[in-house]
């Protein structure tokens, strides 16, 4: 999250009672370059009076790869950037001919509607959650029904009994010779099905 801009106070705290969020829509995987991009446009255009913050929503996964823990970051809007601004036909223009953008969500075509602080607040509390404590890239749940990918029993179907995200294992109970085993493998051993 960057507030790039103007001083910014946090969610829910305006620095204008003009300043509104609006969705933007930008190309997929380009949502920190459109913020780049908006930031650049609003400072040489001298328009930094329009605008508060711009947000791309991301939160902390943890992934395990080759046995190695890492946190990662996750968009959980992927195409989406929130822009606090004042909606005038100049301000609109410039984000919308911003490189990489394809749009605003929702409203008219040249009048996008604004979201609510509460949506934007909401959103703002699930990315400093994410970023207290991370979330697994892929979590799973008892009862569920998995394929393992790998190990001695490669393409085996389970259903999984127990979830360690502290060791990265699962129990998953196995049918083998018309008996269910429980057996315990790790995250990247299986997948869901």
């Amino acid at each position: 999250m960057t507030d790039e801009l103007v001083n910014a106070p946090k969610a829910g705290e305006s620095t204008s009672p003009d300043l509104k969020w609006y969705v933007v829509h930008a190309y997929s995987g380009m949502e920190k370059a459109v913020e780049r991009n908006i930031v650049e446009r609003i400072q040489r255009a001298g328009m930094q009076s329009k605008f508060g913050r711009i947000l791309v929503p991301t939160e902390e996964v943890m992934e395990v790869k080759n046995g190695v823990k890492r946190t990662t970051e996750r968009k959980f809007f992927p195409g989406y950037v929130l822009v606090e601004m004042v909606m005038d036909d100049e301000s609109w223009h410039l984000v919308k001919h911003t490189n990489k953008v394809t749009g605003f969500v929702g409203g008219a075509k040249n009048r996008p509607v604004a979201i609510s602080e509460a949506e934007v607040r909401k959103i703002v509390d699930q990315m400093q959650e994410g970023s207290d404590k991370p979330r697994h890239k892929v979590e799973f749940e008892v009862g569920e029904y998995i394929r393992v990918k790998e190990g001695p029993f490669t393409d085996f179907n389970g259903t999984v009994e127990e979830v360690n995200y502290e060791r990265n294992k699962l129990r998953v109970s196995v049918t083998i010779f018309g008996r269910a085993t429980p057996v315990e493998l790790e995250f990247s051993q299986v997948e869901k099905t």
